[in-house]
């Protein structure tokens, strides 16, 4: 059998983890932006990997240069905004770009109090989730994708998880009233680049919070696509959800061993191994593009 032309397949390259703090001090209260950037560039860059050409090539040191400038000059705000002002620069800017994958993780801050006040200029790391987008741009077409990771959270009881299949291999027994608890990874993908992306995130992120709350879960499967469901009956400017969560499962001590009764108190956290349930809740008949979700990570 003849062997063909070996041929560049595709590519693209660029800065990861560019840490950006943008400081606002234009009062006394001043004002902190956190992100982690990643820029990478898709185009024409054939004679660089073939030859060793660089004559096309936009350093990626040039690319981290851009973030911390582009933050200077034209502010942060939504991280889903900063990204689409830095794909627009790099596509229009150098005719060799055609496209690439912009992405930013948001490391949130709260002010410490002091004497019962958020103090003006002091900070101190939440525990909150992480705030994460993703922006796809492919010449004049752009896709916006955003989401959060690590939102730890639980609910101790209004769970269950009975009526499953049972063979010689099943131990676990049945129940109407549990704890439920997860780490929440949620990305959805917005109808069109032109949203107000400060305002919508939190309306989206609290159904998606609220909904678990609220839902008498019958499985970590129902929940999230309650969740899911929640945010499309909302918000018209989301054309789907996608929705990863371990189930962090919490298991009853048997405390009979010490003459006491465990009337669903005391528990066991099981860290590993655990259940992980992914889904995907979106409107039927909507046009879908997996080119987009293939560049966004924590979700197969």
């Amino acid at each position: 059998m003849a062997v063909g032309d070996i041929v560049l397949g595709p590519n693209q390259y660029g800065k990861a983890e560019v840490r950006l703090v943008r400081v606002t001090r234009d009062t006394p209260v001043h004002e902190i932006e956190d992100l982690t950037v990643t820029t990478q560039l898709r185009g024409d860059f054939t004679d660089c990997h073939t030859t060793g050409d660089n004559t096309l090539v936009v350093a990626t040191d040039t690319q981290k240069n851009t973030v911390y400038a582009y933050a200077k000059e034209h502010g942060v705000g939504s991280p889903e905004t900063f990204l689409l002002r830095l794909a627009r620069h790099f596509v229009d800017d150098f005719p060799q770009v055609t496209g690439g994958r912009f992405a930013a993780d948001q490391h949130a801050w709260d002010r410490i109090a002091v004497d019962g006040e958020p103090h003006d200029h002091a900070f101190v790391r939440t525990g909150r989730e992480t705030r994460r987008t993703v922006v796809e741009v492919d010449g004049d077409d752009a896709w916006v994708v955003s989401g959060f990771t690590d939102a730890t959270v639980l609910k101790s009881t209004g769970s269950e998880f009975w009526g499953f299949p049972r063979d010689r291999y099943t131990t676990l027994g049945e129940t109407t009233d549990r704890i439920l608890a997860t780490s929440v990874t949620a990305w959805w993908r917005w109808t069109s680049p032109d949203v107000d992306f400060e305002a919508r995130y939190p309306v989206v992120r609290d159904l998606l919070l609220q909904t678990f709350a609220q839902v008498h879960s019958l499985a970590l499967q129902h929940t999230i696509f309650e969740m899911g469901k929640a945010v499309l009956e909302a918000c018209a400017d989301v054309a789907e959800v996608r929705l990863s969560c371990p189930n962090k499962h919490h298991f009853l001590v048997d405390l009979e061993p010490f003459g006491l009764e465990n009337p669903n108190e005391v528990f066991y956290a099981a860290d590993r191994p655990y259940g992980l349930i992914e889904a995907t809740v979106q409107r039927e008949g909507a046009a879908q593009v997996p080119h987009v979700w293939a560049s966004v990570p924590g979700f197969v």
